[in-house]
């Protein structure tokens, strides 16, 4: 299949294109009707997210969001092409020593409030958002209420 833009691909055609362009920084892990799952690195993830929404046509982020795997987090990132209909989700491991990914808010703007909830939740740090800071709790919470090692108060 030819490199450029391809306004409604497929899902083989996207599995294709993604395993292709990225060998060895992402596994296409399963396919379904309309849906693509990828396992990446995270250093690749931003050439992911630009190459999806540049020459695929992923022209929406639906949710960017943290998940405690108590041993490390994931970010999940689900991405929309409107014209095919057929989603992308995303996942990428951080070590708990280092939970640093490469912010994606300069391709979808509507991006920048997943990844300031994330991190507010998470403590994920996007390198490069805009405008990284909580959004709902006050700056002086120095914890992230949606990691599973967090207790609520008058729990032991």
């Amino acid at each position: 299949m030819p490199e450029g833009i391809h306004q409604k691909p497929t899902v083989e055609e996207i599995k294709d294109f993604l395993q292709r362009k990225f060998s060895g920084k992402l596994e296409v892990t399963r396919t379904e009707e309309r849906r693509v799952y990828v396992k990446a690195d995270r250093d690749a993830i931003y050439d992911i997210c630009k190459y999806a929404h540049d020459n695929l046509t992923y022209e929406h982020v639906t949710s960017i969001m943290g998940n405690d795997m108590i041993d490390h987090m994931e970010v999940i990132y689900h991405l929309t092409n409107y014209f095919s209909g057929v989603m992308i989700e995303i996942t990428t491991d951080l070590p708990l020593d280092d939970l640093r990914v490469r912010s994606t808010a300069d391709i979808w703007t509507g991006g920048n409030w997943h990844e300031r909830e994330t991190y507010e939740l998470f403590g994920i740090i996007f390198e490069g958002h805009p405008k990284l800071e909580r959004l709902l709790t006050p700056d002086t919470y120095e914890f992230y209420p949606f990691r599973k090692s967090y207790k609520l108060r008058g729990q032991e």
